[in-house]
């Protein structure tokens, strides 16, 4: 083909790519290819198909061959370049940069703009693979490129910042390449040579970016400081320069003037600046200036962390012996040390080490081994080695220090540092001769070394006695070491003890431990030595300038020698919350210091902070229980606050230790303050016990300390206060070198008078010692005062004593006023003694009270003294004006009170009582409190006052009796002559029920008068005598009693009555209400001794009489209710329903009653109904009764009691009853929680129907509320028979078994302690007990135990017919269980029948009887014993027992007709008997009975669906579950007898409903058995 083929190819192929139809390209240049083998524009159009059809090898290779044709063709080198950026493989991207420096080469001569892209992107690539001198030199290229095009010098500046950042990262590597370093240098200085303005912005950053460089190039150390110094002359305010030339410095350690002038300059500029005081601080210590180096360095660290740094830091710190800073600077320095750093880190590690080793302790020493173990070739160097010894010496471990020491010795025998271990060892195991000498030879070796000498004065200074006799050696070594080393501060804290302690020379000491703090201030030994020599030589401002600077400088829980000095010294000066504070941080620092925490509650208890001194004091005894200071303060601090008991007992912890005389002091005030606390309320007998323990401590610290007043006062105050005790109370047992008695005798009982004389002559010691203390006259007067008018004194002294005792009281008073005449007390006393009888200067008491008012206008005591005295001269007005000034100045003092109480009596005021209880209502004095019993008693005498305002108020919203009887007791506690008052608290005690304490105050009150001339009271207090030893039942002791009155008043006649009945002597009780009824003065006290009467004619057996007197009772004028109650009673119990009918219809005549008359009246009415046989009606007048007073509890506990004996259809109704009735009332609650759990009984609730609410737990809760009364056991017992009933019926174990025998034995031991008119019912009880325990028995087939203890009974009551009938029923029925279930002889029915007859009124023993009739097959006799048990029942008015007799006769019947029996006799008698059922009321099992029998005899009849669908469709709680269930099975037989699928899906629908699964199960039975 012809070149015109070839170009008509190349331009089909052209087109063919330009319409993306890149096969046919390739089609046509292979075309072209045939033709012109090496045609260059064929392989450039194959190798862009190929490119484009994804076929990067193919197209790479044409391409190839192109460039191989035509190498300086640029298509072809643009196809690679565009093929290589598009393909992702690494060999072409390994092949691109050659590519990309081809085009620059083409491109340079050809296009500029496409030759800088691809310079841009050769650089891009450069940068990426990090060849940053391929980089370099393309940059340079295109810089040159630049320049030939002579662009403008911006441009260029531009480009050569942009070569000098890319390069800058050529820096960090780690292999950097010179010629790359140089070809930036290059960069830099040409941009700096082009840049324009100098000096300018762009130029100072350049500059600083030059500088940068050449700091990280160590070779180029002269072009740094040159440039560096270049740019400070242009820049003088840049700090850059300036830290890269200190940075080098410091990495060189070149330190001459250059290096400080930089680092001074650059402190200048940035006085923050790290590196300059880093080089400072390097500069000062390798000259030696250890202390600034220290500073500097710290302070540059704390900007600039280096590692260098911090080793000079450490090395620093080592030298001022600054150990744990130093350790620690080390740790800092290793913590950001690079690894390449071998060799500081060597010398890092070796200064730790030793200073971790010289810090000492035994954490450090652990730390001091592991940094051995770092350091490689340690156990080569002997210095190190030594070092570890150390360590080991630091931990307590000799035996490895000798061990690391024995091998130094061999191995390097003239070491010092060896030797000095090996000293150091030997102080430790004791040696100090040898230590000495290893001490001595480390000196010689190292004679330059401090250490050593210091070591030795500090071996010279503890040393045995001879060298502390001459510490001359101990001085030189100790200055030959402090010249040696001047900043070794325990060097001077030696010599400071040495100058303290040998020389005396406290100027030169103080100088010593000032240095010795200044070098270390950590040096707490130093620093309080330094204080306390201060202190003491009182110069407290350099002892506070010292403790300041060290405070300012501590960290928290550091510097407690420094806060404990400083916080004591507050507490010298009084400034008492900074000692707190200080204190406090002291404690911080050290909790444990008990001193410490003496302290702080010494200075919380001098700023009245109570509670927490007692904190602190008691802390301080929890860390040191010997120290007796703190228990004391406790024990004050308690004292201070009231807190006497608690005080008592941390003062007498102290008198267990020791005789410490403050303790007894405190012990012996704290004792006297319990006992006036006792005397307030009354309790002397405790009060003298205290008293009495007070003086026996009192004199030991007397014995201890006699010459000091104080304590004789105390005493003298203990002596005194016996005079408020009742005299026969106070007898005292007081020490016999006390009393001037036998000093052999230990102690001597003394009366109130010889108590009182003792306290006189202790006052008078405490005056020898102290004469012009006017207290002390002041309390020798009130002990001649309270010897005059104490009661004992009045009966041993005649009367001139008595004025005497007086007169010396008055001239002590006296004596006192001269001594202090502005103490209104002083005043006070004087005037109560000048009132007194025997002075009765009634002119000068009046000028004392006025003086004491004028001295002390707030004066309550002396404006109510002057009250007294208004009062006692019956000046009302002016009495009651200072009674009422006195109330405003003190409400709370009760004599004020107890006068305006007494003016209110005088004038006959309401008032007066009101005013008597607020008197009690305050405090107990003995004048309010008896003026309060009169007022009361009074009140409660009046009978005509109960239903008025006054007496609601004051007697029953006050609680006037109970407030009376409690005050009262306490005065005849403390006063105990005074028959009127036990006679008020016997007939108050009589009101609260409380017989026994009301028999001993009337006994105590007869016995006083009986004592004294005969009286108008005497008479009375033995007729209240004699009633209250009825009421407690003492009837001889009363008949006696009421015998020895005049027997004029009606009430001693009355009481003799009712004594001589209580006692059996009927008649002379008769005879005595017979003259009662001659003294009667009305009707109505003629009526009740007529009912007295009556009620004694019926006790012994004259009904007649006895129904006389009540007929003559309601004949007179004024009838009682109480005649009619006796009349009705007497009905009912002899059954007479007419006579009771009578007698209750005029007691209801009589108009509304409440309170316990409507109990009454209904609990009659009920009775009565229940002897007429109308027992539905018995539960509808208790309900009516409880609908008119609900608020009634006994109505709602009677309501529960009647509802299970005549109406236990409603006993769900009477358990709600009982249980409102133990909410309303915890009286009525008791009996009420035993009738709720017997109606819970009577309605079967047990456990598995309620967990919560059943008679089981309901009995438990009855029995803890009433554990004495038997019914409650019974009924327990009861119960649980119930509950294992329920688990036998359900198939399930019992859980309450063998309980039956030991519940008999509770009822039996209650039963014997009942009262003896409750005895019968009791026994009763007992029985049926016994009935229940052998039926529990047989139940659970215990049958020899139940026949056991029924023998057992029978050997105490042989002829007991109860136990023998139980006997009889046991024995049956193992002769049934041992037969079989074969026929009895006829001989065991006649004993059984004989065992039933012993027992007539026992319808539980028919029922049986009958039973066994009926398993025996005899029917006949059967009916016979039930229709028995009917009788019984009917006759008895059991309402329940004949419902019961009736059913069980019914099912009887029932039996024969459903065995279809030929007669209707059966039938007659299952109708007759349901239907007397449903007479008595509604009966579902009646209802089943009688659908049963319509059943048996009409099976298929409509009326047997009728009646058996009534049982079966009704709510489930009108019916009992069994008896709907029971219907159910027979009407489903009577629907499948007729086949009535109808009915019987609905039956069954109905039965799944109530779960009722028997019957469905019985279906499917059925449904089988059909088919």
């Amino acid at each position: 083909m012809s070149n015109k083929e070839v170009k008509a190819a190349l331009k089909s192929a052209r087109e063919a790519i330009k319409n993306k139809e890149f096969k046919e390209a390739l089609k046509h240049c292979k075309t072209v290819l045939k033709l012109e083998k090496n045609n260059y524009n064929a392989w450039v159009f194959i190798g862009l198909a190929a490119s484009e059809l994804d076929q990067p090898d193919q197209s790479q290779t044409a391409y190839k061959k192109a460039v191989e044709l035509e190498p300086e063709q640029l298509l072809a080198w643009q196809g690679l370049a565009n093929l290589y950026e598009k393909t992702d493989q690494w060999d072409f991207k390994a092949e691109l940069p050659n590519i990309y420096q081809k085009l620059v080469e083409l491109y340079a001569s050809s296009d500029k703009n496409k030759c800088y892209e691809v310079i841009k992107k050769l650089s891009d690539i450069y940068q990426s693979d990090k060849e940053y001198l391929k980089l370099a030199k393309v940059w340079l290229q295109h810089i040159q490129l630049k320049e030939e095009e002579a662009v403008d010098k911006k441009e260029l500046v531009q480009l050569l910042q942009q070569m000098t950042q890319l390069l800058s990262d050529c820096l960090n590597e780690e292999e950097q390449d010179n010629e790359t370093q140089q070809h930036l240098i290059t960069a830099f200085e040409k941009a700096l040579a082009l840049m324009d303005p100098v000096p300018g912005d762009e130029h100072k950053k350049v500059s600083t970016d030059y500088v940068k460089c050449l700091s990280k190039m160590p070779q180029e150390e002269t072009k740094m400081k040159v440039a560096c110094q270049s740019m400070l002359a242009l820049y003088p305010n840049q700090s850059y320069p300036l830290e890269v030339l200190c940075s080098h410095y410091l990495r060189t350690g070149y330190m001459d003037e250059d290096a400080v002038g930089s680092f001074s300059r650059l402190l200048d500029l940035a006085p923050n600046s790290g590196l300059g005081h880093l080089g400072l601080g390097t500069k000062a210590l390798q000259e030696g200036k250890y202390k600034d180096a220290i500073k500097d360095l710290a302070q540059g660290l704390k900007k600039t962390s280096s590692t260098t740094g911090w080793y000079s830091l450490a090395e620093a710190q080592f030298k001022m012996h600054r150990y744990p800073d130093s350790a620690t600077s080390c740790s800092q320095g290793l913590n950001v040390c690079v690894s390449g750093d071998k060799e500081l880190r060597v010398k890092l590690l070796r200064l730790k080490l030793e200073a971790l080793v010289r810090s000492g302790g035994e954490k450090a020493a652990d730390q001091a081994l592991e940094t051995f173990s770092q350091i490689s070739e340690a156990k080569k160097d002997p210095v190190l080695l030594a070092l570890k010894g150390r360590a080991y010496l630091n931990k307590g471990q000799i035996e490895q220090a000798l061990k690391v020491s024995s091998e130094l010795v061999t191995s390097n025998p003239n070491l010092a540092e060896g030797f000095a271990l090996r000293g150091l060892i030997h102080l430790a195991e004791g040696q100090q001769q040898l230590a000495e000498q290893s001490f001595l030879k480390a000196a010689s070796q190292g004679p330059d070394c401090g250490e050593y000498y210091f070591l030795l004065g500090q071996l010279y200074w503890d040393m045995g006695e001879e060298t502390r006799k001459d510490r001359s050696k101990a001085h030189t070594h100790l200055l030959k070491a402090a010249k040696l080393d001047p900043h070794l501060g325990c060097v001077f804290r030696y010599l400071g003890h040495y100058y303290r302690e040998v020389v005396n020379d406290y100027g030169r000491a103080q100088g010593c431990y000032k240095k010795a703090f200044q070098l270390d201030d950590g040096d707490a030994e130093s620093g309080a030595a330094s204080v306390d020599l201060s202190m003491g030589q009182e110069d407290m401002d350099t002892a506070l300038s010292v403790l300041q600077s060290v405070i300012e400088k501590a960290t928290p829980g550091s510097a407690k020698w420094a806060w404990m000095r400083r916080g004591l010294y507050y507490l010298k000066t009084g400034e008492h919350q900074q000692a707190i504070a200080d204190l406090q941080a002291a404690l911080r620092a050290d909790p444990e210091d008990w001193v410490c925490w003496e302290c702080l509650g010494e200075a919380y208890l001098n700023r009245r902070s109570f509670t927490a001194a007692l904190k602190a004091f008691g802390k301080a005894h929890q860390l040191q229980p010997c120290s007796i200071y703190s228990v004391y303060q406790t024990a004050a601090i308690k004292q201070t606050l009231g807190k006497f008991k608690e005080a008592v007992a941390e003062y007498l912890q102290i008198t267990a230790q020791q005789d410490y005389v403050p303790a007894l002091k405190g012990l012996g005030e704290c004792q006297l303050s319990l006992a006036k606390a006792l005397m307030e309320d009354c309790r002397d007998g405790g009060a003298i016990d205290l008293i009495q323990q007070a003086i026996q401590n009192l004199f030991k610290a007397v014995q201890l300390r006699p010459d000091l007043s104080c304590l004789w006062k105390l005493l003298g105050d203990a002596c005194t206060t016996v005079c408020i005790v009742s005299p026969n109370k106070a007898q005292v047992l007081v020490p016999a070198l006390l009393t001037g008695s036998d000093p052999n005798t230990e102690s001597q009982m003394l009366n109130q008078a010889q108590t009182l004389k003792v306290g006189e002559r202790c006052y008078v010691r405490a005056l020898k010692l102290l004469p012009e203390v006017s207290s002390l006259w002041y309390d020798l007067g009130l002990n001649y005062y309270r010897q005059a008018t104490s009661p004992s004194s009045r009966t041993e002294e005649d009367q001139n004593s008595l004025s005497l005792l007086l007169e010396k009281a008055q001239q002590c008073l006296k004596k006192a006023i001269m001594m202090d005449s502005e103490n209104h007390s002083y005043w006070n006393a004087l005037g109560v003694i000048s009132m007194n009888k025997g002075l009765e200067n009634y002119a000068l008491a009046q000028h004392c009270f006025i003086k004491s008012i004028q001295v002390e206008p707030n004066n309550v005591v002396a404006w109510t003294n002057l009250g007294t005295l208004y009062f006692k001269k019956d000046n009302i007005e002016l009495a009651h004006e200072a009674f009422k000034i006195a109330q405003s100045l003190e409400p709370l003092y009760v004599n004020c009170w107890i006068g305006q109480a007494l003016i209110a009596e005088s004038v006959g005021s309401y008032d007066t009582m009101d005013l008597f209880r607020h008197t009690t209502e305050l405090s107990t004095h003995m004048e309010g409190v008896k003026g309060y019993a009169f007022w009361v008693c009074s009140t409660l005498l009046d009978k005509s006052n109960r239903n008025s305002e006054l007496y609601r108020y004051n007697i029953v919203q006050m609680n006037a009796i109970s407030a009376a009887q409690v005050a009262l007791s306490k005065y005849t506690e403390r006063i105990q002559s005074d028959p009127d008052a036990f006679i008020m608290l016997g007939y108050l005690n009589e009101h609260l029920q409380l017989k026994r304490q009301a028999l001993k105050a009337y006994q105590r009150a007869v016995e006083l008068l009986q004592s004294t001339s005969p009286s108008e009271e005497l008479p009375f207090s033995l007729g209240c005598y004699g009633r209250a030893l009825c009421t407690s039942g003492q009837w001889e002791e009363a008949v006696q009693v009421y015998n020895s009155t005049p027997l004029q008043e009606l009430s001693d006649l009355v009481g003799l009555a009712l004594a001589y009945c209580k006692a059996g002597l009927f008649p002379e009780s008769s005879s005595a209400y017979e003259r009662a009824l001659a003294v009667a003065s009305n009707e109505k006290q003629k009526a009740y001794i007529l009912t007295a009467l009556a009620l004694l004619q019926h006790r012994q057996g004259n009904l007649d009489s006895a129904k006389t007197l009540l007929f003559k009772c309601s004949l007179l004028k004024e009838p009682i209710s109480e005649s009619l109650l006796c009349l009705c009673a007497v009905g009912l119990v002899h059954g007479d329903a007419t006579l009771a009918s009578a007698a209750l219809t005029e007691l209801l005549k009589q108009g509304s009653a409440s309170g316990s008359v409507v109990e009454q009246r209904c609990l009659l009415t009920c009775s009565l109904l229940a002897l007429q046989g109308n027992f539905s009606a018995v539960q509808r007048e208790a309900s009516r009764a409880v609908h008119s007073n609900p608020g009634n509890p006994s109505l709602w506990a009677l309501l529960s009691r009647v509802v299970p004996q005549y109406y236990p259809k409603k006993a769900n109704g009477g358990a709600v009853a009982g249980h409102v009735a133990c909410l309303s009332s915890m009286t009525q609650g008791k009996r009420a929680l035993l009738y709720s759990g017997v109606n819970q009984l009577a309605g079967g609730r047990n456990s598995g129907e309620d967990k919560h609410r059943n008679a089981l737990k309901t009995m438990q809760r009855a029995v803890l509320l009433c554990p004495d009364d038997p019914a409650t056991w019974a009924g327990l017992m009861a119960a649980c028979h119930a509950e294992n009933t329920s688990c036998y019926l359900s198939g399930s174990a019992p859980c309450r078994q063998a309980l039956e025998q030991i519940l008999m034995s509770v009822v039996s031991e209650k039963v014997r302690s009942v009262e003896e008119i409750e005895r019968p019912l009791a026994q009763s009880l007992e029985g049926w007990v016994l009935q229940q325990a052998v039926t529990g028995l047989m139940l659970e087939g215990q049958l020899e135990q139940a026949e056991a203890l029924c023998t057992q009974v029978l050997t105490v009551s042989p002829e007991h017919p109860a136990v023998m009938l139980s006997l009889r029923q046991v024995q049956c029925q193992r002769l049934l269980m041992a037969s079989g279930g074969n026929v009895l002889p006829d001989a065991v029915l006649e004993q059984l029948n004989n065992a039933v007859m012993m027992n007539p009124t026992n319808l539980g023993a028919w029922h049986w009887l009958a039973e066994v009739y009926r398993n025996q097959g005899l029917l006949v006799q059967a009916v016979m014993a039930y229709r028995q048990s009917l009788q019984l029942a009917s006759q008895l008015g059991m309402h329940s027992c004949q419902v019961a007799s009736l059913l069980r006769l019914a099912l009887l019947a029932l039996g024969p007709c459903m065995a279809r029996v030929p007669g209707n006799d059966w039938q007659d008698l299952v109708l007759e008997a349901t239907t007397e059922v449903l007479k008595l009321g509604s009966s579902p099992v009646a209802l089943l009975f009688q659908a049963l029998l319509q059943y048996a005899t009409k099976m298929t009849a409509r009326d047997t669906r009728r009646l058996l669908e009534r049982l079966v469709y009704v709510p489930s709680r009108e019916f009992p579950v069994t008896v709907m269930q029971v219907a159910s099975w027979y009407l489903l037989r009577h629907l499948h007898a007729k086949n009535d699928q109808e009915l019987m899906n609905v039956l069954l629908q109905h039965a799944k409903m109530n779960g009722d699964q028997r019957l469905l199960d019985f279906h499917s039975l059925l449904a089988s058995s059909s088919s």
